[in-house]
């Protein structure tokens, strides 16, 4: 469903059976306020737009790697905080959880930030390391497992076509046959292959190897240790009676959880460990603000330019309440005509910081609905002001 059809029906309803409404007329009657107030209210829920935008973009882009995972449950230890700081345990906690009858596979995953050296530039940077058995399952995606072949030798990497430019012209060289070597943290690797995973908040880059060439690549890395183990269930086993059993049996160096356990664990850390969330949510919060206090000041002028004919209404018998009702559609109005522009906006700005930042930030319903109601409550909050000045209008005062 559009998200405009709730509008579209609210406006229905509204004035079903109206000619000319008087609240449009007198919005209409000088055109430059309105324009003004139109485009207040399109800043304010562009910079909404953007700011929610912004906050769940990065945190669906902290989880991209984990939503590749072929998986329904995961191990990890208790110290991990986040992507970029897990803590390893011992790999026969996975090797003991195969004991549970309803484990079908396990899969161990070494885990960790290098620096990647630029082939063209020489420059370092961090890229996220995944290490595993070529031959275990690691991504839902099954063209995978034919590429991993390739990193049965040492020093081999697939590399990731989606990470940033940073990295160096990696994928264009390989696919134009050429060579690509370079080096990371000092030993020498060779890209045998490209895959497709995407960046995420917590790494700029991607790449996989072999469970073997990854110890290499950290030497330091106590024997028998990782930082992710997966763990592959039978056809209709029940995921929660799997991690109350393994929660038992397990000692408590380890923590069971879901996929979507995993993924919630690395999300709230964004959300409330960092002020991320509290940042671009304090930035949708300004852009409310901004928004009320434009739409209050045209709308109390629009009031008080008209207070004369309101109270001449009045005096003919029209009830408050009617006249209280012309104020209400005007902040109806503004919110529904504010908040298209301001939907066509944040589609294209959308486009163009996925174009920039590969960041998954797009619209959807949810959000859409989210700025919509903020706009209106903004629109109907500061028309529910404005008409305290028509209440307390006395037709023998003004006249």
């Amino acid at each position: 469903m559009s998200p405009l059809q709730p509008l579209l029906r609210v406006l229905r309803s509204l004035w079903g059976g109206r000619g000319i409404p008087l609240a449009w007329l007198l919005l209409t009657r000088q055109p430059v306020r309105l324009a003004v107030a139109l485009a207040g209210i399109s800043f304010a829920g562009i910079l909404m737009f953007m700011q929610l935008g912004f906050r769940d973009g990065l945190f669906d882009a902290s989880v991209t790697i984990h939503r590749l995972f072929d998986t329904d449950l995961v191990l990890i230890s208790p110290r991990s905080s986040s992507s970029v700081s897990m803590a390893g345990f011992p790999r026969r906690r996975l090797v003991q959880a195969m004991a549970d009858p309803q484990v079908a596979g396990i899969t161990p995953v070494h885990w960790n930030l290098l620096l990647w050296r630029n082939p063209k530039n020489l420059s370092t940077r961090s890229i996220l390391a995944l290490g595993f058995e070529p031959t275990d399952p690691l991504f839902t995606d099954p063209s995978l497992a034919s590429k991993a072949t390739v990193l049965n030798q040492r020093g081999r990497v697939l590399f990731d076509q989606q990470s940033r430019a940073e990295f160096g012209p990696v994928a264009e060289w390989f696919k134009a046959g050429r060579t690509v070597e370079s080096e990371i943290s000092g030993m020498r690797v060779r890209v045998a292959g490209l895959v497709s995973l995407g960046t995420s908040f917590g790494a700029d880059g991607n790449l996989l190897t072999s469970s073997e060439t990854f110890l290499g690549l950290m030497p330091n890395t106590p024997p028998g240790s990782i930082e992710v183990g997966l763990i592959r269930l039978k056809p209709g086993s029940d995921p929660a009676a799997v991690i109350s059993r393994l929660k038992t049996s397990l000692p408590d160096d380890v923590t069971v959880l879901t996929k979507q356990g995993f993924i919630d664990f690395e999300q709230n850390y964004w959300r409330t460990s960092t002020s991320i969330g509290f940042i671009f949510t304090l930035g949708a919060g300004m852009g409310f603000v901004v928004g009320c206090v434009i739409v209050y000041q045209v709308l109390y002028s629009d009031v008080s330019d008209h207070l004369p004919e309101y109270a001449t209404l009045m005096a003919m018998g029209y009830p408050l309440l009617t006249l209280l009702g012309v104020v209400a559609r005007e902040g109806l109005l503004l919110a529904a005509f504010g908040y298209l522009p301001a939907y066509a906006a944040g589609q294209g700005l959308y486009a163009l910081v996925r174009s920039a930042t590969q960041l998954p930030v797009a619209m959807d319903t949810t959000r859409a609905v989210t700025v919509f109601t903020m706009i209106l409550v903004m629109c109907m909050g500061s028309a529910s002001l404005a008409m305290r000045r028509l209440a307390d209008a006395d037709p023998a005062e003004i006249f």
